[in-house]
């Protein structure tokens, strides 16, 4: 008898166990990462305090949490509404790209406008670019019906060339020493700081908006209503006369707009010029964001601040243990393939069936 194994469907899933899923996947991925420290020759506690803990012993380290928050839930609140209808977007992180590209370009241009509609323009072409990068994707799918999974993750790449293009050629600082950068942005294109001695600015409270209109959007709405709907039974939503591809557009175009925005702001406030690395790869964890915080705003919130603390714990880790900064997608990654798996055998659990060998005729 050869034993093997497969995955059945559970009669039911457990409504407190997608809940507890997260923590789980938190807990398993910080046994992971305390085995790996041993591993690489270093005490496992006093890493995991290095990389979780000490980046928020002080103000700085809280201030520059809210900054790396900011965009990553921005990016998620849009995700969400994508994944609640069942469009896998995978293109925040070029959305997000082309934001800041584009809202830098503008800022450039205006570099000696002044005036209170300086910034407000900016603003508003960076996530009108965002808006455009989904737009594509929104008509390849709705028109040709391309798996949007793939045509998100080509678009990033295109994104990012165009952002290396620009830097390294038209919007290129021609008193920079070639570095690949553009000028600095002038004062007026440039978000005001919360606090004069941190970097903390205003685009913490776009994100804080954008989280508190998704949510009532989804839960009081007509049009959050039928995207749920959308995302749990599309025959069901067909029969009730909603259209698919509206709401394809919607959420993709929502999604890109929210992204942009996220995109612009760290442009015109964190960097405050572009650069070939605007994005430490925001688009790309505010995937883990929503599927994390459970697409529900507080857990968004939340989850969020999780992840801009692994972007902190990684350049400390590198500053105070002389670990690569790397390390920062490999917590990620960790709390992404726990949270799958966890998520997982909440819906099947594994069996063990038997098969008996074959018989020789």
């Amino acid at each position: 008898m050869l034993n093997l194994f497969t995955l059945e469907k559970r009669p039911s899933d457990s409504r407190a166990m997608s809940y507890l899923s997260p923590l789980l996947a938190i807990l398993l991925t910080l046994i992971s990462g305390a085995l790996l420290f041993a591993a690489m020759g270093k005490d496992p506690l006093q890493s995991l305090h290095t990389f979780f803990i000490l980046p928020l012993s002080d103000l700085y380290g809280w201030t520059e949490l809210g900054t790396k928050a900011g965009p990553l839930l921005l990016c998620a609140m849009g995700l969400t509404l994508c994944f609640k209808a069942r469009i896998w977007n995978i293109g925040a992180e070029g959305q997000f790209i082309l934001g800041g590209l584009g809202g830098g370009y503008i800022a450039l241009e205006l570099i000696e406008a002044e005036g209170f509609w300086v910034l407000p323009a900016v603003l508003l072409f960076g996530s009108l670019c965002g808006m455009a990068w989904a737009a594509l994707a929104a008509l390849l799918k709705t028109r040709f019906n391309a798996n949007e999974i793939l045509t998100t993750i080509m678009l990033n790449y295109i994104a990012l060339n165009w952002l290396l293009y620009g830097v390294h050629g038209p919007l290129k600082d021609p008193e920079g020493f070639n570095f690949p950068e553009s000028a600095i942005f002038s004062e007026a294109t440039t978000l005001p700081l919360i606090f004069d001695d941190y970097r903390l600015n205003i685009s913490i409270f776009f994100a804080l908006f954008a989280m508190a209109a998704i949510w009532a959007l989804l839960s009081r709405t007509m049009m959050g209503f039928q995207i749920s709907v959308l995302g749990e039974d599309k025959a069901a939503a067909a029969f009730a006369g909603f259209k698919a591809n509206r709401l394809t557009w919607f959420a993709l175009l929502s999604c890109g707009a929210l992204a942009g925005l996220a995109g612009v702001s760290e442009v015109t406030g964190t960097v405050g010029q572009l650069t070939p690395y605007i994005s430490p790869g925001y688009g790309y964890a505010a995937i883990i964001v929503a599927f994390l915080g459970r697409m529900h705003p507080l857990g968004i919130l939340f989850a969020s601040m999780l992840l801009a603390l692994t972007y902190m714990g990684g350049e400390m880790a590198q500053m105070d243990l002389g670990l690569p900064k790397s390390l920062t997608g490999l917590f990620q990654g960790m709390l992404l393939f726990y949270l799958l798996a966890c998520d997982l055998l909440i819906s099947y659990r594994i069996v063990k069936v038997k098969k008996a060998p074959a018989v020789a005729g």
